[in-house]
């Protein structure tokens, strides 16, 4: 029992962090409707950038984290509205494949900048274990998961009592009604595509601060797929639902079926679970007529 505790509440806790890269890819498409395949390189740009700060610019660890976010930000706000506005009213795969060339854009300069090394950025938090009775838990994972939860319970209560997260919803659920009301439409579609990539920096530096930086880092964002289709592609609570079943599962396969079995056994989980409702735990449920 001690053993199933330990894997369960790494799993758990490990599922923190995959549920902010299902709210970077969440924001992006409930809010326009595209899936951003970016995500993973964005989460690594911003890993390099927190790394560069805090290493090579010799910042605290915090400032750079900041500094990061902010860059990151900034970027965001350049490439909507230099890259996918001029893209808006065409079909989704358009904006797709634009999605798609930044990210090989993003992952080739940081390769040639950095190179392929795997380097070792600090941490955020202290690295202490912890202890739950017998059970040991690493200070690094339990950090991340706080880190997490602070950060996704924050923008839950953005989006439901804020005027700007009601606004953002609203156009997210229908942005012609939204036009109509006096919501700027541009404004609300610049300010997703910043806080999905806020939230993918924060991710990937968590990662990479106890995982290591390397660039297979952007890696980490294609196994989410299997959280934001299980938990339903266009609901925030559905991908973190599902990602901390996700992790939960990927943790106790793992521990007593043996690692490569965490890249197996969740996807066999979401297939049975779609077979039954296709549109996710959470996901809106579409009726078309045939």
């Amino acid at each position: 029992m001690i053993e199933f505790a330990e894997y369960s509440l790494l799993g758990l806790l490990s599922g923190g962090v995959m549920a902010l890269i299902a709210l970077s890819f969440v924001l992006i498409y409930k809010g326009t409707g595209v899936v951003n395949f970016a995500v993973g390189e964005v989460m690594m740009l911003g890993a390099y950038l927190y790394y560069a700060a805090a290493v090579t610019f010799e910042l605290p660890p915090v400032v750079a984290f900041l500094i990061s976010i902010g860059v990151i930000s900034i970027l965001a706000m350049i490439v909507e509205r230099t890259v996918l506005r001029p893209l808006s009213g065409q079909p989704a795969v358009a904006v797709m494949m634009a999605t798609i060339g930044m990210s090989s854009i993003m992952h080739g300069t940081i390769e040639t900048i950095w190179g392929g090394d795997t380097y070792q950025p600090p941490g955020l938090l202290p690295r202490t274990p912890v202890f739950l009775g017998e059970v040991l838990i690493p200070g690094a994972v339990l950090g991340n998961f706080a880190i997490a939860a602070i950060l996704i319970g924050g923008f839950l209560a953005f989006f439901r009592y804020s005027k700007t997260g009601i606004a953002l919803r609203a156009t997210a659920s229908d942005p012609v009604t939204a036009a109509t009301l006096g919501i700027n439409i541009n404004f609300a579609t610049r300010l997703t595509w910043m806080l999905a990539g806020s939230v993918g920096t924060v991710a990937g530096v968590l990662i990479a601060s106890s995982a290591g930086l390397a660039p297979s880092l952007s890696g980490a964002a294609l196994g989410v797929f299997a959280a934001i289709i299980l938990g339903g592609m266009d609901s925030v609570l559905g991908a973190i639902v599902a990602s901390l079943i996700l992790g939960w599962v990927e943790s106790i396969s793992a521990g007593y079926l043996g690692g490569k079995s965490r890249d197996v056994i969740p996807y066999v989980v979401v297939l049975l679970i779609l077979v039954v409702r296709p549109y996710g735990i959470f996901g809106t449920r579409t009726i078309e007529r045939l």
